[in-house]
């Protein structure tokens, strides 16, 4: 399915280029009020942690109507990223709720948890649904973003019989783990990487859950693939990094998913190769709809079509291709 009214993406003056197309989130960075009201929503977890998720729930003035957008974040993301605000405007302007989900214990949701998020974390986000059913009559059409891209591809095989999932969008998922883990660990992306390692040996070390053993290779870890080997395999319940990466890969979960899906990525992304997209071309089911472009960066795709993330209007025209 196609929509002629959208235009193809085009990189806009002066973000050219994958890096400065990924960049460009963190050098303009003006976060202007939202339209509408917002309100806080907690949502207890059913693994006996005590620990609770937080959301954004963002009412567009009049209401609103059609299914909530849940817009899920993604690695050291949290409800108040560049991405996932605009995003959430976006939406807003054409009359949709929207749900701003901080995974468990990550930005302002850091004192309601005990634990961390991670690819795998769908059931944490089956229990958010759960919670959410009174806010949906209308059901829900998940978005994520990078590493909540996993999340949403994680999550879906485990929600085959739900009609409340209306559908699904990711952007820029390494839906290969490995493979974006060694992209990130070449020296042309150092200094990407070493922003990751650096935010995430912080989430880690302000909770109380590392062993000295896991402490001491948190402290050693230099790559991406260390840090997952030091923590976060071993904090839920993987061996190792390698295992972690192979059991939370989007590309193995895709054949599984029975929800209308749609895929967005770049081909000159800086951290994720698009190997793995080419290679699901010939193989995608039919509820499944990808679209691959030559530019846009991470979770950029800022072009000439205008100020609004060209993601948006594709997972828009998707939505409206679904009668959404």
């Amino acid at each position: 399915m196609s929509d002629p009214d959208l235009p193809p993406f085009v990189p806009r003056f002066p973000w050219w280029g994958g890096d400065l197309q990924t960049l460009r989130n963190r050098l303009v960075h003006r976060l202007r009020p939202l339209p509408g009201t917002t309100e806080d929503r907690l949502f207890a977890l059913s693994d006996g942690t005590g620990d609770r998720m937080l959301g954004r729930l963002d009412t567009p003035e009049g209401g609103g109507s059609g299914p909530l957008v849940v817009l899920i974040h993604g690695l050291m993301g949290c409800d108040h990223s560049a991405y996932m605000w605009e995003s959430a405007r976006f939406h807003l302007a054409r009359g949709r709720r929207v749900l701003r989900l901080n995974l468990r214990g990550a930005g302002p949701a850091r004192k309601y948890a005990t634990r961390f998020y991670y690819a795998g974390c769908w059931r944490d986000v089956l229990d958010v649904l759960d919670g959410l059913a009174p806010d949906a009559p209308e059901g829900v059409f998940l978005v994520g973003i990078s590493l909540g891209g996993s999340v949403v591809l994680n999550t879906l095989p485990h929600a085959a019989d739900r009609d409340d999932i209306r559908g699904a969008a990711t952007v820029s998922v390494p839906i290969d783990p490995m493979q974006a883990a060694r992209q990130l660990m070449l020296g042309r992306n150092a200094i990407y990487s070493w922003a990751f390692i650096s935010q995430m040996k912080k989430a880690y070390r302000q909770r109380d859950v590392l062993t000295p053993e896991m402490r001491a290779d948190l402290d050693a870890a230099r790559t991406i693939l260390a840090v997952d080997d030091a923590a976060t395999a071993p904090l839920h319940g993987y061996p190792d990094a390698a295992t972690y990466y192979e059991a939370t890969a989007g590309q193995q979960m895709i054949p599984h998913i029975r929800h209308p899906l749609l895929l967005v990525h770049a081909e000159d992304d800086p951290w994720i190769p698009p190997a793995p997209y080419h290679a699901l071309r010939d193989s995608l089911p039919g509820n499944v709809a990808l679209t691959l472009t030559r530019k846009g960066g991470h979770v950029g795709f800022h072009g000439t079509h205008g100020p609004e993330a060209w993601h948006d209007l594709r997972i828009d025209a998707y939505m409206r291709e679904l009668g959404l």
